[in-house]
């Protein structure tokens, strides 16, 4: 059997097929949070005050829902969790210089 490539979020061939769902579901929220704070940081940048309570409330969901994988599927999630990373920090500076 292939590996898939670091990284790639498609989940090995042996595999829970429940976990295999529950890994996909993981990076959907991952992506659609990105969206998220993309979208907060631009209204930051416009000159709009946001509440991130929400954004607070989805990114301790999706820690748990991450901390609920299997090791090697939330390994797999690492490089779009480190990407969301950077969208936070740069929305945390966005903000601070307001």
């Amino acid at each position: 059997m292939r590996e898939p490539s670091a990284g790639s979020g498609t989940p090995r061939p042996e595999a829970d097929p429940a976990q295999a769902v529950h890994a996909r579901a993981v990076r959907a929220a991952i992506e659609s949070l990105d969206g998220t704070v993309a979208i907060a940081r631009a209204l930051v940048e416009g000159g709009r005050r946001v509440d991130l309570a929400g954004l607070d409330r989805d990114a301790t969901a999706l820690c748990a829902a991450v901390m609920a994988l299997e090791p090697d599927s939330a390994r797999d999630l690492r490089p779009a969790l480190e990407a969301l990373l950077r969208q936070v920090d740069a929305l945390i500076a966005e903000m601070a210089r307001r």
